[in-house]
């Protein structure tokens, strides 16, 4: 039988970032807690077995979201529904209010966290895709000071950032929308756990009907968020059109040598799904760069 239960473990509670960076330098062997969804199940089947948990959940002003020159600031600990509902998410990057809708279920949405489900690195998580496509950094907070990571740094490979032990991500900056801008995500959720078995997000933009800016990414098909903008390099400089959008996503499996399988979905239908995923993320994401 699985263990149902964590194995024991001491529990703090920190005040500030700087306190909680502190006790995860002092502990040692510690883990940040947030709103827990993937680590406390972790921590019953002894997957994790951390000796000391270190609770930034209370912190205060940790989950504002809020316009940052011409980004939005949105931090660690927003909940996945409170970035879905913020206008000023859905104004500056539609995409990853899209993305924060479709996470789970609602229980989900109204305890999970933006900066955990990002520290965290789930190959199936929807925000990674997201924060890659939109140019995205990440705040991370650690015993050697603060510092930035772009969101294309971030992601390593499985369940693995470029964040070091004792580091906390603090926010998310988000650069804005401008006008003639558009973004989408869109993803094939697994029927049980609602994880993105292939999904893709699209940012582009327009200027007198052309297209000047086409970026893609395609998650849940490998390890980490692949980066496939060189499939839609073909749509820069003319006006998008539903059978140039339709080659370009043609070009996506071609850029998908790591692709994951399971007993769920194979390889080769990941690779198909993100195709057929990349062409209606930037179908919408010019549609909306369009209005």
């Amino acid at each position: 039988m699985y263990p149902s239960r964590p194995a024991p473990f001491a529990y703090h509670r920190a005040a500030s970032v700087a306190e909680a960076v502190r006790l995860l330098a002092e502990l040692g062997d510690a883990r940040p807690l947030a709103g827990g969804h993937s680590l406390l199940p972790a921590m019953k089947l002894r997957l994790s077995t951390p000796a000391a948990l270190v609770d930034i959940g209370r912190i205060p002003g940790l989950d504002a979201i809020e316009a940052d020159g011409d980004a939005l600031r949105i931090g660690a600990l927003a909940r996945h529904a409170d970035v879905a509902a913020s206008e000023d998410v859905r104004r500056a990057a539609r995409a990853l209010a899209e993305a924060a809708s479709l996470i789970g279920d609602r229980q989900v949405r109204n305890r999970g966290t933006i900066g955990g489900s990002l520290a965290h690195a789930d190959p199936g998580a929807d925000y990674p895709t997201v924060v890659r496509a939109l140019g995205a950094t990440i705040a991370a907070a650690g015993s050697g000071g603060e510092r930035e990571i772009a969101a294309d740094e971030l992601f390593r490979g499985l369940f693995t950032t470029a964040l070091e032990p004792g580091e906390l991500v603090t926010a998310v900056r988000v650069p804005a929308a401008r006008p003639g801008d558009g973004s989408a995500y869109v993803k094939h959720p697994h029927p049980a756990s609602g994880y993105a078995v292939a999904a893709a997000a699209a940012c582009v933009s327009l200027e007198g009907g052309a297209c000047t800016r086409a970026r893609l990414v395609v998650g849940g098909v490998a390890g980490a968020p692949v980066d496939a903008t060189a499939a839609a390099a073909s749509l820069v400089g003319a006006p998008p059109s539903a059978n140039a959008v339709a080659e370009a996503a043609a070009g996506v499996p071609e850029l998908l040598d790591g692709a994951i399988g399971d007993a769920y979905a194979s390889a080769g239908y990941r690779r198909h799904l993100a195709s057929v995923l990349a062409r209606r993320a930037l179908a919408l994401a010019f549609e909306r760069a369009a209005a």
